[in-house]
């Protein structure tokens, strides 16, 4: 089994990005891809949980250094239907507590029944994503156009598993005075989640 290394984000939302909407129309991007993902959201926790490609994926965040990077884990990627165990997970990471009775069994709509009762506690959002991905100084760079819940916004982030080398292609780009955003907090804010 591969082992996973957390890598280190910078993420940021908005409309324009300044000098680094330029520096990235300079490059040449390594790939190109779309995707419709399910994020559910939580006022209470900032955890990345969503469902892509059929599978329900979830991501904690691990820490945050002196610079402001977020460290995300890897913590599930399940299939549906989840089991007992695994919808528990989906629950514990939003912060809400599982409905009774329990289910053995979870499909997709069942989870998004139960989180659409859970409102305004927790919810689900459509996502549309074309990411555009790019190589800065060696990190892992994208800028994307979202639309959720019919609302569209930009982000750009940049990662990699050496925090220095995301911290260089954020200044190199030109985005230091951006502030990071992570992706639940950024959609939170889109679909007027308040936290």
């Amino acid at each position: 089994m591969t082992e996973i290394i957390p890598r280190w984000e910078w993420r940021t939302f908005g409309a324009h990005f300044g000098a680094a909407d330029e520096r990235f129309a300079a490059l040449t991007p390594a790939a190109l891809q779309e995707s419709d993902e399910l994020y559910f959201l939580s006022p209470v926790s900032d955890a990345n949980v969503k469902v892509r490609d059929a599978l329900m994926d979830i991501k904690t965040l691990a820490q945050v250094n002196a610079d402001g990077l977020e460290q995300w884990r890897p913590v599930m990627k399940g299939t549906f239907p989840l089991s007992a165990q695994d919808a528990v997970r989906v629950f514990a990471a939003l912060g809400i507590a599982p409905p009774t009775p329990a289910r053995t069994a979870w499909s997709l709509d069942d989870l998004h029944s139960a989180l659409a009762e859970a409102r305004p506690r927790a919810g689900a959002v459509a996502v549309h994503k074309r990411r555009i991905r790019y190589t800065v100084d060696g990190c892992m760079a994208e800028v994307t156009e979202v639309v959720a819940d019919g609302k569209s916004v930009r982000t750009v982030a940049v990662e990699d598993a050496n925090p220095a080398r995301v911290v260089a292609a954020v200044r190199a780009l030109g985005l230091a005075a951006f502030p990071n955003i992570s992706y639940p907090r950024g959609l939170r804010s889109l679909v007027g989640m308040k936290a």
